[in-house]
């Protein structure tokens, strides 16, 4: 099978939903970058090398200059968020940052204003914003569809991709309404309440053939319903949470205590979350959610049925 990769060439939109702590320290960090003030620290593309040839040779290039991406100054910034504040506004408020560091990239943080966000309470009960869209799921969808295709437009990019940075939704498992593109569809003009916003999200991107990457551990484009879209419209949809707190050192530590074959008879995981993502977890349905991706990811890489011995009796308790 041949594909054809388009260079990266052009004005590069990401698209966030949820101006929050994540996207606002994101979006500060990378503005930093761009005007000289900080290095990207953490960033694997930007800092990270890779190995040419043999291991003589000693030809290890940074991976950003070997293979064709975006380059840092070519990235606009847009998203939605249920509160109106700016991003200058919503980093000062997360406190995430020094606040020396954000007014240092005060002029390009305050240009970046939320579109009005598709909410519905019943999947972050903690939320009270009111910066939202109006009318059913169907409506809010062509809203999103509408607000990308603009947001292209007039910022003239030649590329958009969407990454979710908005809160955990509640718990849920998929439906039958979730099982085709047709049933997904007809739901949408049914207004069922069974579609999660962030699936109005990632319907949308992936209609206009904008990939999705979803930041969160809800069940977003876990259905075969957006599975059948992407493929329908050859658009790359990848993720599950962002890996930086606890997952990311589980996922440190697990694999070396396997490779040597330690056992481990209990671990237990903590985060000591603000903002409105800890708001947002303070919800027993929300947390279920969290719970359930992060149990998860430490039973794969010390797993009970391949080495009972070892990992049989293994408790794990998350608390966040």
């Amino acid at each position: 099978m041949k594909h054809n990769i388009q260079p990266a060439e052009g004005k590069l939109g990401i698209l966030l939903p949820g101006l929050g702590a994540v996207a606002t320290t994101m979006i500060a960090g990378v503005e930093s970058v761009k005007k000289g003030i900080a290095e990207p620290i953490g960033s694997l593309t930007q800092m990270g090398t890779i190995r040419l040839g043999k291991r003589t040779e000693n030809r290890k290039p940074k991976i950003k200059d070997f293979v064709p991406l975006a380059n840092l100054n070519d990235i606009v910034w847009g998203g939605w968020d249920v509160y109106s504040d700016n991003v200058y506004e919503a980093a000062s408020n997360a406190k995430v940052l020094e606040q020396h560091h954000i007014d240092a990239v005060k002029e390009q943080l305050q240009a970046i204003k939320p579109m009005k966000a598709a909410f519905d309470r019943n999947y972050a009960k903690n939320l009270d914003g009111t910066h939202i869209k109006e009318g059913t799921r169907y409506e809010m969808a062509q809203q999103l569809i509408e607000d990308i295709t603009n947001f292209k437009e007039q910022n003239g990019l030649d590329r958009v991709v969407l990454v979710w940075c908005a809160s955990t939704e509640v718990y849920y498992e998929f439906t039958e309404i979730h099982s085709s593109l047709e049933k997904f569809e007809q739901a949408l003009k049914d207004d069922d309440k069974l579609i999660a916003p962030s699936m109005l999200y990632a319907y949308a991107a992936l209609k206009l053939g904008v990939p999705f990457v979803n930041g969160a551990p809800n069940l977003t484009v876990d259905i075969p319903a957006m599975i059948e879209l992407a493929k329908l419209t050859h658009t790359p949809i990848a993720g599950k949470d962002f890996k930086t707190g606890q997952t990311l050192m589980k996922t440190i530590l697990a694999p070396g205590l396997a490779i040597r074959s330690l056992g481990v008879h209990g671990w237990f995981s903590t985060n000591i979350l603000g903002n409105r993502d800890g708001l947002v977890l303070d919800d027993p349905d929300n947390f279920k959610t969290k719970e359930v991706s992060k149990t998860g990811v430490l039973e794969d890489i010390l797993n009970a049925e391949e080495n009972p011995a070892l990992y049989g009796d293994l408790f794990h308790k998350i608390r966040i």
